[in-house]
This record gives C-alpha cells, structure tokens and sequence, in this order.
C-alpha cells in the first residue's frame, strides 16, 4: 500500500469504521538517516492513536537502533515489521519475503525491534514462503512468537504468486494452531462477509486488509457492523461516492500543505525545464490514481474519467464529479471483486546461494532500498 496509506487516506478510512490503520512502509535505514521523505512518511495526524508505523529492515542492528530513535521520541505506539515485499529489487538482494527463510537472521531483526520497543507492541507481517516447494509461514511464526512479536499477521500467498490466484486461507488455519499469540489473516478480503468468513473458517483472531479498500474507505464502516453482529452495509450512490472524492482530495491537500515541503515537477535535470508546484496541485494530482477505483462498476463516460484523473486543482476536480450522474446506485455487480494490483505468478529472484543455508545469519548486502509493500 505504498503511496496509498498517507496521512489523508488513513484520516479518511477512521472517519468510516474502527481499525489500526499503519503508515506506509520505511526503511530503518531511512528513518535513522532523517530522509525528508521518509520524516513526512511517518508522520501522524493530530489526535491519531493508535499511530502505528510499519518498518522495512534487514540489519538487526540498525533496526534496533532505529525503534530505540522511535522509542525515544516518542514517535508511534505500534510497530508493524513488513516482511511480505515480493518486489524483485528487493528480494534479489535478501530482503522482504526472502527473509523468513534465514530463519537465524529474521530470528534476530524481531528480536532487536522487540527487546528495543519496550512497552510499544511489536508484529510481524509476512507471506507463506518463497513459493509452494519453500513454505516458511509456520516456522517463521514460531520463530517471531519465541522472539516476543505481539502478533504475526500472515498474506496467505508464496513471494512466487505475487497478487496472483487466490488467497490459501487453509494456510492461516494451520498457523493459527500452530502459534499461541494472536494470529491475523491477509488476502483476499473484498468484503466484509469475506472478513466473517475468514475468522469463522481459519480460527484467525482478526483480519488485515490492504487492496479491498481501494476507492473503497467505507470498507471498515462495513467490517465493524459485520464484527459487532450487523447486517448494515455501505452501498453508497455515486453522489455520495464524489463527495467522499472530494473530501478524500481535500485531505491530501491540506496534508501536503502541513508538510511545508517544496516540491518539483519533472524529471529534466535543466532548472529551467522545472517548476514548483503547489500544495494544492500536489494533493490533486495524487489524487488522481484514485479516480478509477472510485469509479469501478459505475457507468461513467471515458471522457469524464480521463479528465478526473488529469485534474490538478480543488475546483477543477469538483467542476468535474458535478457532471456525474448523482442518483446512479452503487453496482452490486462489483461485490467480492478484486480491487488493485494483480499480476502473473513469478520466480522470485534471489542473491546467489541464498537457499544454501537457512541457518545462515549473515546480513545480506545492500538490501535496504526503496520499494513497494507486500
């Protein structure tokens, strides 16, 4: 959810239902080093609690010292280790879901980040394995549980499927029997009769969601009705989907207007091919990649929605939802349909001679970089 869950969105989505909505991930290194990225990355909205941070690690050192530098300032309540990154950048050199195979040296980073957190909850997200023949998820769990995790969160699909096929529930089963600390499921949560069925058929203590509340923050309005005995859900008209737009818009303007941080448009590395661009048409404009998810399943002209999503200002963008059709009802014809990302299953690619060992504890070599969330 990289890019998705900022400030604006986790604001937006707690205004809609219950939940611990964490910041996008950061690397220890980054956090450590003040990257003015990474310092905008993490930060919270006024009177958000619980403020949870998710880290992206592979040294244990540095990942000590980097939630001893939270700890310190005092700078989230929760710390969530992703260790579900399948982007091949990142697992060719030993990091993300490469990991929970180097059972020593994934033994040590949920250590370092436990025994520093202290008092603040410390969990671990990860996927089943490498692929079907390289399953992970019950030895890396017993490993995170001895190494003191609150909780370990499981995305029920190998580095190897990426956001393909579905989502093997049957593997969150087995982990929950296997662990005594809570257990939570990942993948596949479209809805919430999908959440109830999840706990109902896994025994999984809760769930965790990421692309199913694409275009979709009413989600956990949804999730804590069917958790607190409900039949009550969102089916929100396409009027009452804009203004959620506009108010979603809204936000990531005045986010990127607290951020204080001048920003530039283009690549050109010719100063004057540049041009600052405001708070305002910085928010729109990331706004933009929203527009489609918003707009799933309902009869909207092509036009209409290339224009939405070339909008750079408040007013445009409003000028613009104002020619949707308001009373149009929400397509229940897009229920239970993936939302996001998908892409076809892959080898995962790996240093050379990582699978030798899984014993191995030795840092892998420049593994901390930027990339996407798994």
């Amino acid at each position: 959810m990289a890019g998705i869950t900022n400030v604006a969105f986790r604001r937006l989505c707690a205004e809609q239902g219950a939940g611990i909505y964490t910041c996008e991930m950061v690397m220890t290194r980054a956090l450590l080093e003040r990257n003015p990225k990474t310092t905008r990355m993490i930060a919270f909205g006024p009177g958000e609690r619980p403020r949870s941070l998710q880290l992206y690690g592979v040294d244990p050192v540095t990942v000590r010292k980097a939630v001893e530098m939270i700890v310190d300032e005092d700078l989230a309540d929760h710390i969530d280790m992703n260790f579900g990154c399948s982007v091949p950048k990142v697992t060719r050199k030993g990091g993300g879901s490469a990991i929970p195979y180097k059972r020593n040296l994934f033994g040590q980073i949920v250590r370092s980040a436990v025994e520093a957190a202290g008092d603040i909850p410390v969990t671990v997200k990860m996927r089943k394995g490498i692929d079907d023949e390289l399953l992970t998820f019950v030895d890396a769990g017993r490993v995170a549980q001895d190494a003191g995790a609150a909780w370990v969160a499981l995305h029920a699909r190998t580095a190897a499927q990426r956001y393909s096929g579905t989502a093997d529930w049957d593997a969150i089963t087995e982990l929950k029997r296997a662990l005594d600390i809570p257990v939570l499921g990942n993948g596949d949560i479209w809805e919430a009769t999908d959440a109830l069925r999840m706990v109902e058929e896994t025994g999984c203590d809760g769930v965790v969601v990421g692309r199913g509340c694409l275009g979709r923050p009413w989600l956990f309005a949804d999730l804590a009705a069917a958790f607190a005995g409900s039949s009550h859900r969102v089916m929100p008209s396409l009027g009452e989907v804009a203004a959620i737009m506009r108010r979603h818009a809204a936000l990531l303007v005045d986010w990127y207007s607290s951020a204080g941080a001048p920003v530039e448009e283009g690549k050109s590395l010719r100063p004057e091919k540049r041009r600052k661009i405001s708070a305002e048409e910085h928010g729109v404009t990331d706004f933009r990649k929203h527009v489609a998810w918003y707009l799933k399943g309902f009869s909207v002209g092509g036009e209409l929605r290339r224009s939405l999503a070339m909008s750079s200002s408040l007013d445009e963008l409003a000028e613009l939802l104002s020619h949707l059709d308001a009373d149009q009802p929400f397509p229940a014809e897009v229920l239970g349909r993936p939302r996001g990302r998908t892409n076809s299953p892959a080898k995962v690619q790996l240093p050379e001679g990582w699978l030798d060992d899984p014993d191995d504890g030795t840092v892998p070599t420049e593994a901390d970089v930027e990339h996407s969330g798994g």
